[in-house]
């Protein structure tokens, strides 16, 4: 290859989270963000702006002479958008991020196409170290897929071949690993602010849970009253969430699972 892949010209088509985060990290990488497309002005000229690109809140206004899209929208909106995002943009590399979507969502729309998802929580007002986060690629065309891991490489020193069923997979755990984890968080903080104590109580412990799963299998790391199915402790704490049903049943469902799960590991 004669010119570097930092020469790719890319338009992100999406200005959420994960695309904010992915352009910003490409952008100061050296990569040329060309245009960003987004529904709202405000998200796609603030995105812009950051990456010295031009915007549009038109998909008939995206151009069509981009090496690489890279596509960032919820999975209803992707759907729904697709032949309008494929339109006048036969000979470039079309590319979404999303963990759920298999990647043949594209095949009667775009030549060449693929999946370039990095598999972490994003949010516009934090930053992220990208070479710590896993990227999982996959393309239609062995060359494309190879030129993906190019600029994943970039980013990332943890980058990997996955299928639509391996990804999907990856996804769901990510949901129980991260979206439910968090969940949990904020009903820890509606229990303590029920008794008038701050959530940055918890955080030496949730940093402490955090660290131990690097060192230990998760099952191993395992404490607490449900695992060895202290029913003294749990039945106090049922007692204490009488005036929410939703949340004893919840407590007394995972306690269950807890527990079950730490039998059968004995086995």
């Amino acid at each position: 290859m004669n010119r570097s892949i930092e020469d790719t010209p890319i338009v992100f088509i999406g200005a959420g989270n994960l695309a904010t985060n992915l352009a910003k990290a490409l952008y100061r990488k050296g990569f040329r963000i060309e245009q960003v497309y987004s529904r709202t002005q405000e998200s796609a000229s603030t995105l812009a702006e950051l990456v010295e690109a031009a915007y549009t809140t038109r998909l008939d206004e995206v151009l069509t002479d981009a090496k690489l899209y890279i596509v960032s929208l919820k999975d209803s909106a992707l759907t729904e958008l697709l032949p309008l995002i494929a339109a006048g943009k036969g000979n470039a590399l079309l590319v979404h991020t999303a963990g759920s979507l298999p990647m043949n969502i594209w095949q009667d729309y775009a030549g060449r196409y693929g999946v370039f998802y990095p598999m972490q929580t994003f949010s516009k007002s934090r930053e992220v170290d990208f070479r710590e986060i896993p990227f999982f690629i996959e393309a239609n065309r062995e060359e494309d897929a190879v030129l993906l891991k190019a600029i994943a490489s970039t980013l990332s020193q943890r980058v990997y071949d996955a299928d639509s069923e391996q990804r999907k997979s990856l996804h769901l755990a990510a949901v129980f690993t991260c979206n439910f984890t968090n969940h949990m968080y904020a009903l820890a903080a509606e229990l303590l602010n029920k008794y008038h104590l701050p959530f940055d109580v918890m955080l030496p412990l949730i940093d402490e849970t955090a660290r131990k799963v690097h060192e230990l299998e998760p099952h191993a790391a395992q404490t607490g009253p449900a695992i060895r199915y202290d029913t003294n402790v749990i039945n106090d704490h049922l007692a204490m969430l009488a005036d929410d049903s939703e949340m004893q049943q919840l407590y007394e469902q995972i306690s269950q699972s807890i527990f079950h799960r730490s039998v059968s590991d004995k086995h």
